[in-house]
């Protein structure tokens, strides 16, 4: 194959991208490239496989890739582990206080140990809701079921009796999963049926004890919302992995609430991780280009 590399960490400017893909027949793109009608135009009829390094496709234009007979690769299963435990290594930062912990060590807060100082709530006992039981919410359950957790409910598109039977978790409304969790951990595909729905309505059901925990896409949560329900107490805490948009503006209200721990979209880097998501888009594209199965396709 002849390449034509963007050779940097930074996104490739949109003029490159628009100028390079003309003529292609194959395009490997990250998660923060918009390929959309406009990309498609410029690549034209040559374009015949696009291979995104990421187990989410909200950022292809997937009906007009369709219409243009145009194959897809993703890189799923592969960062399902690494998620998994960062989704848990958040959940237990925003529950524990950790940052704001760390930062009374570093600025001098730290005095003489007292009886309810830096209290959070600990997952022993306690009733978890996952939104999107998939392989990613299905592997975070799996990790947290040692701590403790008495329960676990799930909500979806549809009930996942097989995939639940592990936790015994049960499928109840989003509203009842809302009500009843004392954590609450988004793990869902964005889609037009997910966007949006931790919203106003959704915090308000919450315990005020609660804590909401969002490692899927940042879309799924509205953040004037969730900023509200952290700034006046209706939920104890919020760990973010995605936000809207990405990169989170260095003013933006919810940094400046010491109950919201924000991550950079971390939740697949570890080394080993981000090699095999490499390499496993580079197979997905070599094979579309031979016209061969490829190891991870989105059927369209």
């Amino acid at each position: 194959c002849r390449v034509q590399q963007w050779d940097s960490e930074e996104p490739v400017p949109r003029a490159e991208l628009l100028a390079g893909v003309a003529g292609k027949r194959g395009l490997l793109c990250l998660l923060s490239d918009r390929i959309d009608g406009e990309v498609l135009e410029a690549a034209g009829p040559s374009l015949k496989v696009i291979s995104t390094m990421s187990v989410g496709f909200d950022h292809l234009a997937l009906e007009e890739i369709k219409k243009r007979g145009i194959r897809v690769g993703y890189t799923p299963d592969v960062l399902t582990d690494a998620t998994a435990e960062l989704s848990v290594a958040l959940l237990l930062a925003a529950c524990r206080r950790l940052p704001e912990a760390v930062e009374q060590v570093k600025n001098g807060g730290w005095t003489t140990w007292k009886p309810l100082w830096m209290c959070g709530y600990g997952l022993s006992n306690s009733t978890v809701g996952i939104i999107g039981l998939g392989r990613i919410g299905q592997a975070v359950a799996r990790r947290l079921k040692p701590f403790g957790v008495k329960k676990f409910l799930y909500t979806g598109s549809r009930p996942k009796p097989e995939s639940a039977a592990e936790f015994e978790a049960e499928f109840v409304p989003l509203t009842r999963l809302a009500e009843e969790s004392d954590f609450v951990v988004v793990t869902c595909a964005l889609t037009p049926a997910t966007q949006g729905m931790c919203n106003k309505d959704f915090f308000c059901r919450m315990k005020k004890t609660s804590v909401f925990v969002n490692t899927s896409r940042g879309a799924v949560v509205n953040q004037e919302d969730l900023y509200d329900a952290l700034a006046h107490g209706q939920i104890a805490a919020a760990g973010l992995d995605v936000t809207t948009p990405e990169p989170l503006p260095a003013d933006h209200a919810l940094l400046s609430l010491k109950n919201c721990v924000i991550l950079p979209h971390v939740g697949s880097a570890t080394y080993a991780t981000r090699n095999t998501m490499a390499v496993l888009a580079a197979d997905n594209l070599l094979a579309g280009l031979r016209g061969e199965p490829m190891p991870h396709e989105l059927l369209l």
